[in-house]
């Protein structure tokens, strides 16, 4: 073989060496190529699914919180409401009171009324009761209902039917000896003391009203649950 042809086979050689490994490089190029779109489209499934888990916590978080300040919406309506409810029972109560003392209060200081309540107690004093066998009977008035300063110093010009009339007569006629009369501190009604016994019996507009109140009362929250819930 020539020099020539020797050198000819070598540079066949060496083009078929480079063409092989530019083939080579070509596949493991595409290869990588494929490898790396391939890698790609993973990571972009992945972050997909990802955001598509993110989003769908954030909408569980959203109506989660929506249902939680729903229900906190209704609490707070709920007791809003009780509170109004209790606050008009309150009022409604202390007006009711307040009227019952009112009324009692005006009842109690009609001389019609007091009047009727003395000559009760001049019944009992003449029967046989406990009152009977007191020998110190204090019978207090209204403080604003009779002066007594004046029915002692001029008995004689009270107007008849007047109420501190009618306590003098009382005085002189009726009522036996060791019942007195004095003004009191209570707006309407009697008290009644018996000094030997230390009793007291207190028929003041104050106590009349506390004892309808104790009686009255119940029965009005009562209905007030009924009618307002």
């Amino acid at each position: 073989m020539s020099q020539s042809e020797s050198l000819q086979g070598a540079s066949s050689g060496v083009e078929a060496l480079l063409e092989r490994l530019r083939g080579e490089g070509v596949e493991q190029g595409r290869e990588e190529a494929r490898r790396i779109v391939a890698d790609a489209e993973t990571r972009a499934t992945w972050m997909i699914e990802q955001a598509e888990r993110d989003a769908q916590a954030l909408r569980e978080r959203a109506r989660e919180d929506a249902r939680h300040l729903e229900s906190s919406a209704r609490e707070a309506l709920r007791v809003a409401a009780r509170d109004s409810v209790l606050e008009m029972q309150a009022t409604l109560t202390h007006r009711f009171r307040d009227h019952l003392r009112w009324l009692v209060g005006e009842a109690m200081t009609r001389e019609d009324l007091l009047q009727r309540l003395i000559l009760e107690l001049a019944a009992r004093t003449r029967s046989d009761t406990p009152l009977d066998k007191e020998k110190d009977v204090e019978v207090m008035l209204p403080r604003d209902v009779l002066g007594l300063e004046e029915l002692r110093r001029r008995p004689e010009e009270l107007k008849e039917g007047t109420l501190s009339w009618f306590v003098a007569a009382q005085a002189r006629e009726v009522l036996r000896e060791g019942v007195r009369f004095s003004v009191g501190e209570q707006a309407g009604g009697l008290r009644i003391r018996l000094h030997e016994n230390e009793m007291e019996l207190d028929i003041s507009d104050e106590a009349v009203a506390e004892l309808l109140l104790a009686h009255l009362q119940p029965r009005f929250r009562a209905m007030l649950e009924g009618i307002v819930k």
